[in-house]
């Protein structure tokens, strides 16, 4: 996908996009600190020493820090699997406290329409549970737009594996090379890489200066300030104005 001279980039033959939920098609005020405290919390009252895992570091790496200590530590299987358990329930309840104030972020709407007109097949890939994530859509009138969808909740390895894209990629019956990742956060773009899938970056509204960098060093093709910018950048057309007339074609 080559971009054109300030212009749109060329798509090629993209037929499937996928997007990323939270801080990129909508807002959530998720609170993610305390999230990772109460991860850390769990982790440590199922064994796993006080003082080894970090609140700087995001929940994938403290779920898998603390997943290599319990194993290293002898923790049997059935163990570390009601510790996953336990903390997915966490999270969720946390989640769920943030539904009332989602938002779809401004321009969702008109961008989703205007690639399901043009014919590309769309899915969200979210760490946000499968209730959340539906609940969410429904709310920020954006469920319709997406047949497809793939969550924490989802059988196999949540994002940033490869493989949550690659599976969901499958379901929507699209190559990787046929696709696009669009999402926030590093991690969104270490997934789109390790899957070789292209991939855009979308900056969360008060992100910090630093995130456009972390995104193209992960391999983002582009990075833009928000959905408006990623509609003109992938040159899809946005919404008549009110009461604008139709142009009769010759």
């Amino acid at each position: 996908m080559q971009r054109q001279e300030d212009g749109p980039l060329s798509l090629g033959p993209l037929l499937g996009v996928v997007f990323d939920l939270d801080g990129t098609l909508v807002t959530s005020g998720h609170d993610f600190p305390r999230m990772r405290r109460e991860v850390i919390r769990i982790a440590e009252r199922h064994g796993v020493m006080p003082g080894h895992l970090s609140v700087r570091d995001t929940i994938p790496r403290i779920m898998e820090l603390a997943i290599s200590e319990l194993a290293l530590g002898g923790i049997p299987e059935g163990d570390r699997f009601r510790f996953e358990a336990e903390v997915n329930q966490a999270i969720d309840a946390i989640e769920l406290e943030a539904l009332p104030k989602t938002v779809a972020r401004e321009g969702a709407a008109p961008l989703l329409k205007a690639l399901t007109e043009k014919g590309y097949r769309l899915a969200v890939l979210t760490r946000s549970s499968e209730r959340f994530c539906r609940q969410a859509l429904v709310r920020t009138g954006l469920f319709d737009f997406f047949p497809d969808l793939r969550t924490r909740s989802s059988p196999g390895p949540p994002k940033p594996s490869p493989e949550s894209l690659l599976l969901l990629l499958k379901q929507m019956e699209v190559a990787p090379d046929r696709a696009m990742f669009i999402g926030d956060h590093p991690l969104d773009a270490e997934c789109a890489t390790r899957a070789r899938v292209r991939f855009i970056g979308v900056l969360e509204s008060g992100a910090p200066a630093e995130t456009a960098d972390r995104l193209k060093r992960g391999g983002a093709l582009a990075v833009v300030p928000d959905l408006p910018a990623l509609r003109r950048l992938l040159g899809v057309p946005g919404p008549r104005p009110a009461g604008a007339a139709r142009i009769p074609s010759a």
